[in-house]
């Protein structure tokens, strides 16, 4: 079992910055894909960035050249730093892992944190 606690959401005023962090533990070094996700209000989830434990990364067209993905696996941690932020950046914000290669670019993703607030005003 895989536990994933997410932290480093906050409020920020548009084209700030903020990191998230992803502490993984029980059968993290298991996994082999490790995403960001993030549902806004009244709207679907959606994935925001990806990485394998190969360190190769994909982005959703809307945070590419904004948003970079990173992993410390000697420390079990996933990061998301958040350039440029904008209003409609604001969503919760979640971390996922899966030791399934084939689920990287997808939704199924079977272990799952809580999730972090993160909120960009205008």
């Amino acid at each position: 079992q895989v536990q994933l606690v997410e932290s480093g959401g906050g409020s920020v005023q548009a084209g700030g910055s903020l990191r998230l962090s992803c502490a993984g533990s029980g059968g993290w070094s298991s996994t082999y894909c490790r995403a960001w996700f993030r549902q806004a209000p009244g709207k679907e989830r959606e994935g925001v960035a990806t990485i394998n434990t190969h360190g190769f990364t994909s982005y959703a067209d809307s945070v590419k050249g904004r948003f970079t993905i990173s992993q410390n696996n000697a420390e079990n941690t996933l990061y998301l730093q958040m350039n440029s932020l904008k209003p409609e950046d604001t969503a919760v914000y979640y971390c996922a892992a899966d030791p399934a290669f084939r689920v990287c670019n997808s939704p199924d993703y079977n272990y799952w944190g809580q999730g972090t607030q993160v909120t960009v005003s205008s």
